[in-house]
């Protein structure tokens, strides 16, 4: 009987083990987009204003979003996204970005890129099979600074805002033009296969985060007023 039992935890083990084998890229971009979050949080006065950030219904960072010489004028990258439930921050999924080019930061070869999604229409949009940024979803460059009072109408009424980080500093950058979608390769390896973006954003699918993913969400969930002396 004994042996039985320690026979079907064994199985069971192997069994989550088999569904959270991520490849050494997709640790390295759930890590990297932790540093990227907590940099942006970090510095309020010059990165995205908690304003936005509360309302926020998702966060994508994609780390080093590259520009490719050899797609004439073109930049890919993969990254991944959370949204909210609630009080606390969903499972990650991951992401893939691509598009023509338009206009890194002059003499940078990669950026990292933070998308906030603005709304749950913009986020459900975000889980279909592909969207086309500008086209399919509505999207604009973010503002930066301490205070939202900046933004312009388009930007309030955009269901995604942009930026960039390069050298230490963030900016808004337009990225209509590109196509994102869900990563399913790296999905399956986090998740198992069967199991969809949706369902893990919308915690359906019973799943639960990957050990590596710890990081990149208590940097979403840290109270950077907390810790700054901001009321």
């Amino acid at each position: 009987m004994l042996h039985r039992f320690l026979a079907a935890i064994g199985i069971l083990l192997m069994a989550s083990v088999s569904f959270a084998e991520l490849s050494k890229d997709e640790v390295k971009r759930l890590s990297d987009s932790a540093s990227i979050v907590t940099e942006l949080r970090d510095s309020p006065d010059k990165g995205i204003p908690e304003d936005l950030w509360e309302h926020a219904e998702c966060v994508l960072v994609i780390p080093s979003l590259k520009k490719a010489a050899f797609i004439v004028g073109g930049e890919y990258g993969s990254g991944v996204m959370s949204c909210r439930n609630g009080t606390a921050w969903s499972a990650p999924i991951f992401m893939q970005l691509a598009k023509g080019s338009w206009g890194f930061q002059i003499g940078a070869q990669e950026i990292d890129l933070v998308l906030l999604v603005m709304n749950r229409q913009g986020a459900n949009k975000l889980l279909d099979d592909k969207v086309s940024l500008g086209a399919d979803a509505s999207v604009a460059a973010g503002p930066v600074g301490r205070a939202a009072n900046a933004a312009t109408d388009a930007q309030f009424r955009a269901e995604m805002l942009a930026y960039s980080h390069t050298r230490g500093l963030f900016a808004g950058v337009d990225v209509s033009g590109g196509v994102l979608r869900p990563d399913k390769e790296a999905g399956e390896r986090a998740y198992g296969p069967g199991i969809t973006a949706r369902q893990v954003i919308e915690n359906t699918g019973n799943v639960s985060s990957p050990v590596a993913a710890q990081p990149f969400l208590a940097a979403l969930s840290s109270d950077v007023r907390a810790t700054s002396g901001r009321k």
